[in-house]
């Protein structure tokens, strides 16, 4: 698709902006044709490619930076702006207090959960006090100097750029930031598997009779928990994690590829909209770096790419990086709890956030040796804050500010097995699985997490009532907090005190594929499972989900065909395959064809003519292409059954871990509720006039420029390794728009030319401003299964149609 240029001069005082076309000489070390980082002062060479991809070179990691923050916000100054609100608690001030955050930012309800939280963040320099720490506990020089250059070009693109997103043109919030709020963006990020979580139980939780407004009061637990109530306690990933992060993502080694290299996909299901999307670039110092990929919006580093020799991506882990202390209260002060005998008296944090309502709102929250005190997490049982009992966070992700120097690290990284030695030595990763392959054939899968060091003995001695249902059930410890000796311990090759050392993270090297998505690492390759890590890592010999029974089934079948090229990477992203289909559309088909006089009731008690479903849901291809018809029709059913039917109820042959991959199996179509979740799915698709054998494309879709584009790809609960997760609209009927699903993905292999054989994809476009020419460019590619071939080399860069160049300087 041609790009739109914009080509256009200007000359400032302080910065100087350059556009032009350029012939470029043949290694980035050389002079850039008189665009060239300057000697003095930051500045970076940013090349623009199709689809408005940068490719950044500078002299020095600062200037580098420099370059980053620059096109970040030239792409997405508004999502970027509202992110830097939420760490400087500032949404009560500008969105209003009780307005909705960012989902995908934090679990926080309101605005005023939200700045409560980062306000007391900002208030007590913790941000600050990481940043100081040195290294290897603290980030090294290198993430010092970006994050400085990040915040340097941003705010040089603020006072030199006119802001074009209707979204926050003219805004107040948009506003200079600092290497601090840099570095705010990352805490933010890795805290989302901790206290992140807990936003509103740590800015609600008073002591008794002093209760907070911002949350009802609570009722105590008992002592065991309802089954479903413990099993909703925080699922071991960050929040909306089921429905906002995941991935797919797998390597494959020399034995199986057609020319013994090493090959990789990476699929991460993420936000479409805010600062949790992915934005593509590439970063190159000379003779230093040279990495191509995508970073989180706000990271001065590749979250997941590429170089010459390796390439990397991470799924959302099933680690539960953080752990709960029981506190025994002084009877006296319930402000005032008890370690071995002694007393210990809470820290009380006074928080005042400005709000546009009215005069500002001042609350308090209570801080302890282990972590904040909290009265709630989202979807378990209340944790009451009695005149006796209290319950305390530990999160270790609230210490770790390393997650820049790890990317760096493997940016830079030649093989796995120096990947493997990044992690080691950086420990950054919070709340990820880092799978990777390498020009010399091999592969690596490793959780390499951020994680309090709960061990299952430890548990065994120092689990409460309540923490001895939370535990097996979800691996959330609620530990004995009036015994230092329950305490979480260090491992001596542990960077951080109370963390797993690199030694007891599970790790799979050069396995004939390694894949994860989302599951534990018990199947990464279904032939050698990873067995005897602790329950805090994830689960094992339990049932996997269908997205990582239909991975395993594809990936195992390719690995074992051989031959294997980066063409076959990209098939396998885009067959759009439905495993819950091939378990079930024929079984539901023909129990549709039985059901008497072809009708069933549904929910509303009317009996409704099914008949005319049963040979659509018969002549369905499985898939979720936009071409399929019954597509659209047997999701809408599946979703209804997986909410009314219990997993117990659903499969007539159960789960049996001696066969993981094939079991459970079979779709009882007798259990009650199948014929009413038909029934339903049929109603509702009537209802909105839609046939039931339409073609998924006329109604899963987003608008763009007002433009109707068709998806392909299925949700999660379909087990489809391209995961969309479209939002239905119930007035119209139809999948409108997508709140997350697969983002940047990458296909790479090498062929021994010194140039990745790379092709990538940004499935929402590179900017999210509705007047760029890249707000939809790769959103059409998508549509079709399209891809970008990425250009990496020098030769690759100058041979761009659309090469265009940009000087910024100080």
């Amino acid at each position: 698709m041609p790009v739109r240029a914009r080509t256009r001069r200007f000359a400032v005082t302080g910065t100087v902006l350059l556009i032009a076309a350029a012939v470029l000489p043949h290694t980035a070390g050389a002079d850039l044709n008189g665009h060239r980082p300057v000697e003095r002062g930051l500045s970076a060479v940013i090349r623009y490619t199709e689809y408005g991809i940068p490719h950044i070179v500078a002299q020095d990691y600062a200037s580098l930076g420099f370059g980053n923050g620059w096109a970040q916000a030239e792409d997405a100054v508004c999502a970027l702006a509202d992110a830097f609100a939420t760490v400087r608690g500032e949404r009560s001030r500008f969105f209003g207090a009780q307005a909705a955050p960012n989902p995908f930012a934090s679990s926080a309800t309101t605005n005023l959960a939200s700045d409560l939280y980062y306000r007391g963040v900002r208030d007590t320099g913790t941000v600050e006090r990481l940043m100081a720490t040195p290294a290897p506990a603290g980030p090294g020089r290198e993430a010092a100097e970006l994050r400085r250059g990040w915040a340097a070009g941003y705010n040089a693109w603020l006072r030199r750029r006119t802001v074009t997103d209707p979204l926050c043109a003219d805004a107040a919030w948009v506003r200079p930031v600092t290497a601090v709020d840099v570095a705010a963006l990352e805490f933010s990020s890795g805290v989302l598997g901790g206290q992140g979580r807990g936003i509103d139980g740590i800015t609600a939780a008073a002591p008794p009779r002093t209760r907070s407004p911002l949350g009802p009061e609570t009722k105590a637990p008992g002592s065991s928990a309802t089954a479903g109530s413990v099993r909703a306690l925080p699922a071991p990933a960050p929040p909306g994690a089921a429905a906002g992060r995941g991935s797919n993502a797998v390597a494959f080694s020399g034995s199986t590829t057609a020319n013994g290299r090493g090959l990789l996909l990476g699929n991460p299901h993420f936000p479409w909209q805010g600062e949790q999307r992915f934005w593509q670039s590439q970063q190159t110092i000379p003779g230093e770096l040279n990495a191509m990929g995508g970073s989180l919006l706000g990271s001065v580093t590749l979250s997941i790419g590429f170089n010459s020799r390796i390439a990397w991506s991470q799924t959302v882990a099933t680690g539960v990086a953080m752990n709960l202390h029981q506190l025994a209260l002084d009877p006296a002060d319930p402000t005032v709890h008890l370690v071995d005998g002694q007393r210990e008296r809470m820290t009380r944090r006074t928080v005042t956030v400005p709000v546009a309502e009215g005069p500002p709102v001042t609350r308090t929250q209570w801080w302890t040796r282990y972590g904040p005190v909290l009265d709630a997490l989202p979807g378990g049982p209340a944790l009451p804050w009695t005149a006796t009992t209290a319950y305390a966070l530990n999160d270790p992700n609230a210490a770790n500010l390393r997650g820049t120097d790890t990317a760096l690290a493997l940016s830079g990284a030649r093989s796995t097995e120096e990947i493997l030695d990044a992690l080691r030595r950086t420990q950054g990763l919070p709340w990820t699985n880092t799978i990777a392959a390498d020009s010399g054939g091999h592969t690596l899968f490793t959780q390499s997490q951020v994680l309090p060091r709960i061990t299952d003995d430890l548990v065994r001695r120092c689990s409460t009532p309540l923490g001895r249902d939370t535990y097996p059930a979800s691996g959330l410890a609620v530990l004995d907090g009036a015994r230092s000796a329950c305490t979480p311990g260090t491992d001596p090759d542990a960077v951080q005190p109370g963390i797993f050392g690199p030694a007891a993270l599970p790790v799979l090297k050069d396995a004939p594929y390694a894949e994860n998505s989302n599951d534990s690492a018990w199947l990464t390759n279904a032939d050698r499972p990873i067995t005897g890590y602790p329950r805090i890592f994830g689960e094992s010999g339990t049932p996997r989900s269908l997205r990582t029974r239909g991975a395993i089934e594809d990936v195992s079948a390719l690995a074992h065909r051989g031959g294997l090229t980066v063409a076959d990477l990209q098939r396998l992203q885009f067959a759009n395959r439905a495993p819950a289909g091939d378990l079930a559309a024929a079984d539901t088909a023909r129990a549709c064809a039985e059901l008497l006089g072809g009708s069933a009731p549904n929910s509303a008690g009317r009996t409704v003519d099914v008949g005319a479903a049963c040979p659509v849901l018969a002549r369905w291809d499985r898939t979720m292409n936009t071409g399929s018809r019954g597509a659209l029709l047997f999701d809408r059913f599946w979703r209804r059954l997986l909410a009314t039917v219990p997993a117990a109820d659903r499969w007539k042959v159960p789960f049996s871990p001696a066969d993981p991959v094939r079991t459970p199996n079979t779709l009882n179509t007798a259990a009650p509720g199948f014929s009413r979740a038909l029934a339903d799915a049929v109603t509702e698709l009537r209802a909105a006039k839609i046939p039931l054998d339409s073609e998924l494309g006329a109604h899963q879709s987003v608008t763009r420029d007002g433009q109707r584009i068709p998806l392909p790809g299925g949700a999660n609960a379909l087990g489809v390794w391209n995961t969309v997760e479209p939002e239905w609209n119930p007035v119209t009927g139809g999948y409108t728009e997508v709140p997350y699903g697969s983002s940047h993905l990458q296909a790479v292999g090498w062929d021994g030319s010194g140039c990745p054989v790379a092709r990538t994809l940004l499935a929402y476009s590179q900017s999210p401003n509705p007047r760029s020419p890249h707000y939809s460019d790769q959103t059409e590619l998508f549509s079709t299964g399209h891809w970008v071939t990425a250009r990496f080399c020098e030769q690759d860069i100058l041979d761009s149609p659309e090469l265009r160049t940009v000087t910024v300087r100080e």
